[in-house]
């Protein structure tokens, strides 16, 4: 009888053993989830938000440009101008891109993770 209940106390711990494993495995899957899924939706709301934006930019850009032009007496100029202005941020911004842009971009996302 007392072999029995050994049996069956040991039976029962290998069951409980089992039940939180699985469960254990379960909640890092689910964690795993939401915390892919708050990247995402950042990464999502952010391209948005940046398209919006692009489309500011470019607008205001247009008048920026058709502005200067007239200063400079022909509407093409000012778009030069703009033009040349864009090349000079351009190389300014590749030549400093690892620090700028992969260094916040991947510190962005690693600090999301961790939250």
């Amino acid at each position: 009888m007392e072999k029995e209940q050994q049996k069956n106390a040991i039976e029962s711990l290998f069951e409980r053993t089992k039940d939180y494993a699985e469960t254990r495995i379960e909640l890092g899957k689910l964690k795993a989830i939401r915390k892919v899924s708050e990247v995402v939706s950042s990464i999502a709301s952010k391209i948005i938000l940046g398209v919006i934006l692009s489309f500011f930019i470019t607008l205001l850009n247009i008048g920026i440009a058709l502005w200067v032009g007239e200063i400079l007496g022909k509407n093409y100029f000012g778009f030069f101008a703009l033009a040349a202005f864009y090349i000079i941020i351009g190389f300014i911004v590749y030549a400093t891109r690892n620090t700028i842009i992969k260094a916040r971009v991947a510190n962005s996302i690693i600090k999301k993770i961790d939250d």
